[in-house]
């Protein structure tokens, strides 16, 4: 495993983090969700990615159970603030900072994160009043670093303007070879040490290369579940599926798997410190973290280019 810095934090991230979206206190059973996760900690992942809103709590739970006694200081944990948690808790407003941030610590089971996260832009509270919260989490020593997921560069700018607060280090953009749209944000981000932490960096499976044009998902997968099946979206069409199988020969003329070109992709940005996979089994973690460290040159990239055709998104 290979690590890079976090923008312009001290943290040292593995280039594969483990997210809990949709799987760990939810729709993974949790003898087998452990052991997804003590697999990733003897491959070399360090990052471990969650929020609050995951499962109503159940992921920080279950984060907060199985790293129980790990040493702390050997893995970096990052939780995120903004989604509905009740009828009325919701937003970036600095009572909710306080209120979810105590709440998400009970439940990691910590004193500390490393990264707090806003899960999206709240335009219904002043950023000045969401940067200071998140300083006060800064400075009284409940969180080491901020960051944010999914704001657009005039959201990120207006942050940064707000004087004598603390700085983002981080993005989490929704990033893969089909969905494109993190690239608006890189290079402001780049500029002002602000690093990636990309989600979905295998767009939901699809780029495993499992789901078939014209077939039903295999039994077992995300795609076959009534419950995470719908988040699959546009990349269970049958446009998109075709032109993902167009890279199977890339893939195997460089003895990679599907998922292994995928996350070598995403990870050619310099800019990108880690791309968080979600994993039900421990196998499938073992396949991507095989992504770590993969080079691929200028043709190669032109050439995936040429087989994805219309199918990228924005």
């Amino acid at each position: 495993m290979q690590f890079r810095r976090l923008g312009r934090s001290d943290l040292m991230v593995s280039e594969i983090g483990l997210g809990s979206w949709l799987t760990y206190g939810v729709d993974v059973e949790t003898e087998r969700a452990t052991a997804c996760v003590r697999r990733a900690f003897e491959v070399g992942v360090n990052f471990f990615d969650t929020a609050n809103v995951y499962g109503r709590g159940a992921a920080e739970s279950f984060l907060g159970q199985v790293l129980a006694g790990v040493d702390r200081s050997s893995y970096v944990l990052a939780t995120k603030v903004y989604f509905p948690m009740s009828d009325t808790d919701r937003g970036l407003s600095a009572s909710q900072i306080r209120k979810q941030s105590e709440a998400s610590l009970r439940r990691l089971r910590t004193d500390y994160v490393d990264l707090y996260q806003c899960h999206r832009y709240d335009t219904g509270t002043p950023i000045e009043e969401t940067m200071e919260a998140l300083s006060d989490l800064v400075r009284s020593g409940k969180a080491r670093w901020i960051g944010f997921s999914e704001w657009t560069p005039a959201q990120i700018s207006a942050a940064l303007a707000v004087p004598g607060v603390e700085r983002f280090v981080s993005s989490q953009p929704e990033y893969s070879m089909l969905w494109r749209k993190a690239e608006q944000v890189i290079p402001l981000c780049a500029a002002e040490g602000i690093g990636q932490v990309v989600w979905s960096p295998l767009a939901q499976g699809a780029l495993t290369g499992k789901y078939l044009p014209g077939a039903p998902p295999p039994a077992g997968s995300r795609g076959a579940s009534p419950s995470t099946g719908r988040m699959m979206g546009r990349f269970r069409s049958d446009e998109v599926l075709a032109a993902v199988q167009r890279l199977r020969p890339i893939a195997d003329g460089l003895d990679l798997t599907m998922a292994q070109l995928a996350l070598a992709w995403v990870l050619r940005q310099e800019n990108v410190a880690s791309a968080i996979i979600g994993a039900s089994r421990p196998d499938q973690i073992d396949d991507n973290v095989g992504a770590s460290g993969v080079a691929l040159d200028a043709g190669v990239l032109a050439a995936i280019d040429e087989a994805l055709g219309g199918a990228v998104g924005p």
